[in-house]
């Protein structure tokens, strides 16, 4: 018998799970997003077109399942763990991967394990795409290790163990975070400016001095499109990596600033695609006004 599944959010992230699961042969699959009375929202379409069915609520969707995904936007992982855990049957896997602070992984660990479920925490190491399902997770808390012996079965091929003590895993996440997504808010905000002065090929051309391997104009274009794709979830999860941050006594200068950067860019998303890097800029600075003269 084919075990239930019930995703806790259907964005980019609970698609991958849905098609990925049924890939395998898992269809038993329940979803449940706060978005899903509006037919216009992301999760509603996907729910429709991989007609997935849909609960009334998190803690209907949770019944009866063998797993739970908590795929919900930074913020949101201690209220969806709340919601969840009263329809959730005894030693229930609540597999997190929500890009939460660790005081915030905590508590909803607390929420899980009060419930009777066991809740894994789950830190997604690279984008989902192109690896899907076999991306790198970090696996953590006391269940983590016996859920491993699972994680195949779920196609999660390339999770590992990481520390027993929740939180740690999270603090891996956002640290990385802090690099990833920082480099996003620098690359948009610097040829935002570097094209306004004309430089901005001369700019992109002098960072392979730094990493001599990588192709820079493909790596701004790609990150610029993911911070104008994702602004508002990314804003969420460096508000999260910020907290991580000040929690370690260290001052969030810079996890703060990407906070502001990547929220404006998410005002831009309507711009994409675009054809090449410099198409992308000059869209984005069209779209904000930049070009006026005043």
């Amino acid at each position: 018998m084919m075990p239930r599944v019930a995703l806790i959010g259907l964005g980019e992230v609970g698609r991958v799970f849905a098609e990925d699961l049924r890939a395998l042969g898992i269809t038993d699959l329940v979803a449940w997003d706060v978005a899903l009375d509006d037919a216009q929202s992301r999760a509603a379409r996907n729910a429709h077109d991989l007609g997935v069915a849909t609960a009334a609520s998190a803690a209907a969707a949770v019944e009866g399942a063998a797993l739970v995904v908590s795929a919900v936007t930074a913020m949101n992982c201690v209220p969806a763990a709340s919601s969840a855990a009263p329809g959730l049957g005894a030693d229930t896997w609540f597999f997190d991967l929500n890009s939460s602070s660790p005081a915030h992984k905590q508590e909803a660990a607390s929420v899980i394990h009060a419930a009777g479920g066991r809740y894994v925490e789950a830190a997604l190491m690279s984008p989902i795409e192109p690896r899907r399902l076999a991306s790198p997770f970090i696996l953590g808390g006391p269940h983590a290790a016996a859920f491993s012996g699972d994680a195949n079965a779920f196609g999660l091929s390339e999770a590992r163990v990481g520390a027993e003590q929740i939180g740690v895993a999270a603090a891996t996440k956002l640290c990385r975070s802090v690099v990833v997504k920082g480099l996003e808010a620098l690359l948009s905000e610097s040829l935002l400016a570097a094209r306004h002065y004309g430089v901005d090929r001369e700019v992109i051309a002098s960072l392979s001095n730094i990493l001599p391997e990588a192709d820079w104009d493909a790596i701004a274009g790609y990150f610029m499109s993911r911070s104008l794709q994702h602004g508002v979830r990314r804003a969420e999860e460096m508000e999260e990596a910020a907290a991580t941050v000040a929690d370690a006594g260290v001052d969030a200068w810079m996890a703060s600033a990407a906070v502001h950067r990547q929220r404006w860019a998410a005002q831009y998303g309507e711009v994409l695609p675009q054809e090449s890097t410099s198409a992308l800029v000059d869209a984005v600075r069209s779209a904000a006004g930049l070009d006026r003269e005043d």
